[in-house]
């Protein structure tokens, strides 16, 4: 029974309809083919977790454990040798990169050039050309897909970078402007720190940046620091318990003209010992954080392609190899080891960019480098791909597309939920997951799209017009006026008639005694008395008046 989980009926059952979960992640499956990784590379899938048995199908089904194998002696062939041969262990291995499923977040309007997700998977960050930034829950998120906050961290300023801290607390922007922002996990704004002071040659003065910064990552292990890099020929480490300097300011003297430069790229090795910085003299430097990185401890003079501003620079998993990218005019993708930058371990071609913030990334395991291809605007058939590359030759190993007419801008792939975060050029951001091996994340907003059976309205109380009570208008409050005469009526009226405005002379409309009645009394003890007839005290003088003038006559 249901009570108790026991069958309803027995015997075999029949195939019920597919589960409605199962159906909407059917529905979000990719429709471009994915080829299939190479014979010599498919032993080693992507991350997540093992891939489970599968099942036979045979008609009888034993149930129960599988009794123990027979032992064979030394000199005993097996006779299913032969039958087996067509099916091998790596054949039935199952590829477990997520790339099969999809969902597309679309809300901005230009390219999506940085994105962040938190550690713990739950919520994506998003900064755009459009110069907004958006806030995406899984959990909160509904079939629309939208964000639940959007905000111009700095006006009108493109940003360039987001990057989460490693306790999900706090949000580093960094767009066009000479000072980073962090904000709070709600995208409130938490401080603005200092910019520094232009006048200043010796950058070792200064407060803050004195130029555009183009970059921006948090320190990997320590919640508190962060770096940056900028247009005024530095890298500096912040703490977000004072905003009112740097706490560390590394300066790159290049050989150019001025020993200034461009530090267009920059990050912090996974164990935080190593600082990475790329310019656009063509220079690739590595500094060690336990020194006082007043010089770097490694240099490559031409690195890069002179006069190009390289676009991202990224360490291995273990710290061991370190990946760049060149900008506008350098096609290329280099791994070096960062003890020797002299000369690359495996170059990479054809890998052109238009947008500054273009990455390259390493897969949670270090097994594969990921990075997306620009296409040309004009061409409609043109696909933006993610180029999945040997970490060892950069050799390439699979082609996932994305979208036509798009280029690929950022590139993420969080190891906790197992799912690649793609932006584009359209400004949308492409999710790919896959159900066997990805949690949560993109699976959460699939629960709650739409229903396939309409609401009873009847149920619902949104179209109801809201009805508001007054206390004196609840019969229960209102008076008794039962046996009031007419004239009761009026005095009940009068008695809520309101004080009629101050007007005449007086107070209050009336005449009477003032403050100051006693002292004029006082000064003028002959006047006449206010109580008296001002005719009567007229006439009386006009008497007396006349019986002077009649004296006066005789």
């Amino acid at each position: 029974m249901e009570g108790w989980d026991l069958p309803m009926s027995f015997g075999k059952k029949a195939k019920g309809p597919k589960n409605v979960l199962q159906a909407k992640v059917e529905s979000t499956k990719r429709a471009e083919p994915v080829a299939a990784l190479p014979p010599s590379k498919a032993e080693s899938p992507g991350p997540g977790p093992p891939a489970p048995p599968v099942a036979a199908d045979d008609d009888d089904e034993e149930i129960g454990p599988a009794p123990p194998a027979a032992k064979r002696k030394a000199g005993e062939e097996s006779d299913d040798d032969d039958d087996d041969d067509g099916v091998s262990e790596d054949e039935a291995e199952v590829d477990r990169t997520p790339v099969t499923h999809e969902i597309v977040l679309k809300d901005h309007k230009k390219a999506v050039s940085a994105i962040a997700v938190e550690p713990s998977g739950a919520r994506i960050a998003s900064g755009s050309h459009d110069y907004d930034c958006k806030l995406w829950d899984f959990g909160g998120m509904d079939s629309r897909l939208r964000p639940f906050k959007s905000w111009e961290p700095n006006g009108n300023y493109f940003v360039h970078d987001l990057c989460y801290s490693p306790d999900g607390k706090h949000l580093l922007v960094i767009s066009g402007t000479t000072y980073p922002k962090v904000f709070n996990r709600d995208g409130e704004e938490a401080m603005e720190f200092m910019k520094g002071d232009v006048y200043l040659r010796d950058m070792n003065h200064t407060k803050g940046h004195t130029a555009e910064i183009n970059a921006g990552v948090w320190h990997p292990t320590d919640d508190s620091l962060f770096l940056t890099c900028a247009n005024d020929s530095t890298l500096r480490i912040w703490n977000v318990k004072d905003k009112s300097k740097q706490k560390q300011v590394i300066v790159v003297k290049s050989k150019e003209r001025g020993a200034r430069t461009n530090v267009t790229a920059c990050a912090y090795s996974p164990d935080g010992t190593l600082i990475a910085g790329g310019c656009r003299d063509g220079a690739l430097h590595v500094w060690k954080t336990a020194s006082n990185m007043a010089r770097p401890d490694r240099t490559g003079e031409t690195a890069f392609v002179k006069g190009t501003a390289p676009t991202s620079v990224v360490f291995s998993p273990d710290s061991k190899r370190l990946v760049s990218r060149g900008g506008d005019g350098d096609d290329t993708l280099k791994l070096w080891d960062p003890k020797s930058l002299r000369q690359p371990l495996a170059v990479a071609k054809g890998f052109d960019t238009v947008y500054p913030e273009t990455a390259v990334i390493y897969s949670p395991d270090g097994q594969y480098i990921l990075a997306g291809t620009t296409v040309n605007s004009r061409d409609p058939d043109a696909v933006g791909e993610i180029v999945f590359l040997s970490p060892a030759d950069l050799s390439v190993l699979r082609r996932v597309p994305i979208a036509k007419g798009a280029s690929v801008v950022r590139l993420l792939w969080h190891s906790r939920i197992n799912q690649i975060f793609c932006t584009l050029s359209n400004g949308f951001i492409y999710v790919l997951y896959s159900p066997q091996s990805s949690i949560h994340g993109a699976l959460l907003p699939l629960a709650k799209m739409p229903r396939s059976a309409p609401r009873d309205m009847s149920f619902s109380s949104a179209d109801l017009q809201p009805v508001i009570f007054t206390p004196d208008a609840l019969p229960m409050f209102a008076d008794k006026r039962h046996g009031l005469s007419l004239h009761q009526q009026e005095k009940r009226a009068k008695k809520f008639k309101p004080q009629e405005p101050v007007s005449g002379h007086g107070k209050g409309g009336r005449i009477g005694a003032a403050a100051t009645v006693g002292m004029v009394q006082s000064l003028f003890p002959n006047r006449a008395d206010a109580n008296e007839d001002p005719r009567e005290a007229l006439l009386r003088y006009a008497t007396e008046e006349e019986q002077k003038r009649k004296k006066q006559e005789m």
